[in-house]
């Protein structure tokens, strides 16, 4: 199996901060994906790293994957948030599930496997 672990990269529409919970009215979509990001690197044990990228806060991180750019370029900011797996675009226009980040996982490290 290969050492580095699993990157996921949840691309955010602006937001106001760096996971979108703030403020007096929390947005309950927010609230779940913040919990299924902290529950999939805890029982990952370090083998999945999960990213947060907020087109406000970090364009670069849009800039450099060529794939989310094209994503964004061709149908607007609309289109966010797109969650990567190693790169890979794997779903758009919504957050993934707890269940879907931990099959991409799965598959994306028994896929590494020499």
């Amino acid at each position: 199996m290969s050492d580095a672990p699993v990157l996921i990269e949840i691309f955010d529409p602006p937001m106001c901060c760096s996971s979108g919970l703030c403020g007096p009215a929390v947005d309950p979509v927010l609230l779940k994906i913040q919990q299924a990001v902290i529950r999939i690197q805890r029982e990952s044990a370090g083998d999945v790293r999960v990213e947060r990228r907020q087109l406000s806060q970090d364009p670069g991180c849009f800039l450099q994957n060529p794939a989310v750019m094209s994503l964004v370029t061709q149908s607007g900011t609309g289109i966010l948030p797109v969650t990567t797996v190693n790169r890979e675009v794997k779903k758009t226009n919504a957050y993934p599930t707890f269940d879907e980040l931990q099959q991409w996982a799965e598959a994306a490290r028994t896929h590494a496997q020499p």
